[in-house]
């Protein structure tokens, strides 16, 4: 057994989803949200770190991160536990940060996110972006949209990955699974070949930068239905970020582009509960129609609120409704309420006296 096993079993066992390793520290977890030492473990020195991250990695992967001091792949534990294995260099030397990915994917039905982001899955053709800060289950909640697909659909879905997250089998569709940089150097060159391989939806595990979601947005004009990610917390945020990542002289071409292919955003939270142990997920949900393309178009997309708004017997959803909805059922609490919220004064009425310092510091998310 991999000594680093030890840990990846306590994450597993107490419900955890990071693990934190670090040269002159000691072993961290992230259960809950929250990071803290794992109990009664010593400070990593840098032999015993180096012999840990090298025994669960390919030989000349490993060398390659000791030259570089960044490594992306996926590690099976077991069965039943698969991990998203980042290398990095730090400070005191050698780090790692690993995220548990479920084997299992968690079906729609069964993650709280709104009935009607099954629509995406029925579109034939479009730009579709599954946003959130990190660790905010971004990936979770796309991978049970692809097993949507691919149980109620006959289609060819590839998937271009740094690394593969999920492991989708054959049901339904016909899935090819390629991981960056071992399947296809890079997510330029995996897009581009996908044009040439028969697919009819792409998931494009990260859109970060220009020449990444210039190729997405092409291949969905082209017809294909793409899935992407983004960093991003709202709607209007990752509007204004897709064109941002173009030249000045090309964002009017990128609006015309984006105007026409983006079909709809899921901007995604995790806030701690406050009834039990866990966390819980709010959403924003923004699905196009010819007001949003004109707002892109024109590039007022401060106006998306209200379309949003409006937009509630389309199946659309305001992240601050979602926040209040989250509120209302005691799930969470004010002041986690007001700290994720976009517009703070609708929340600062209601935080308990001990928190109004918060609020009339204009705490932010």
């Amino acid at each position: 057994m991999a000594a680093i096993h030890k840990y990846f079993n306590f994450l597993v066992e107490n419900g955890g989803s990071d693990l934190h390793l670090a040269e002159g520290y000691p072993p961290k977890a992230r259960v809950h949200g929250a990071i803290s030492e794992i109990p009664g473990e010593p400070v990593l020195d840098g032999p015993t770190i180096k012999q840990m991250l090298a025994e669960i990695c390919d030989e000349r992967a490993f060398e390659k991160y000791l030259e570089e001091g960044d490594l992306d792949f996926a590690y099976e534990m077991d069965a039943d536990s698969r991990f998203r294995c980042n290398y990095l260099k730090q400070s005191r030397g050698l780090g790692a940060v690993f995220r548990l990915i479920p084997n299992n994917i968690i079906p729609l039905e069964n993650l709280g996110v709104p009935e009607s982001i099954k629509r995406f899955a029925s579109m034939r053709a479009g730009l579709v972006l599954i946003t959130g800060p990190t660790g905010s289950g971004k990936s979770t909640t796309l991978a049970a949209l692809i097993d949507y697909i691919n149980q109620n659909m006959s289609r060819h879905i590839i998937t271009i990955e740094e690394p593969i997250e999920f492991v989708h089998p054959n049901k339904g569709c016909k899935i090819t699974q390629r991981e960056v940089p071992v399947q296809t150097p890079s997510f330029k060159q995996g897009l581009k070949a996908v044009l040439r391989e028969d697919a009819e939806i792409v998931l494009v595990g990260e859109m970060r930068d220009y020449e990444t979601i210039s190729l997405a947005l092409t291949a969905a004009e082209t017809g294909l239905l793409v899935f992407g990610t983004l960093h991003t917390n709202s709607a209007r945020k990752t509007v204004d970020r897709i064109i941002d990542v173009f030249p000045s002289d090309q964002q009017d071409q990128a609006r015309a582009m984006l105007a026409g292919s983006l079909r709809g955003v899921v901007a995604q939270l995790l806030m701690k509960r406050c009834d039990k142990a866990g966390r819980v997920a709010v959403h924003e949900i923004l699905f196009s129609n010819p007001a949003v393309s004109a707002i892109i178009r024109e590039g007022a997309t401060q106006k998306l609120t209200d379309v949003i708004t409006a937009g509630k017997a389309e199946g659309m959803q305001f992240m601050d409704d979602s926040i209040w909805a989250r509120l209302m059922e005691g799930k969470v609490s004010a002041t986690e309420a007001y700290m994720k919220a976009i517009d703070k004064t609708r929340f600062k009425g209601i935080l308990p006296p001990e928190d109004q310092a918060i609020g009339n510091s204009g705490g932010g998310a």
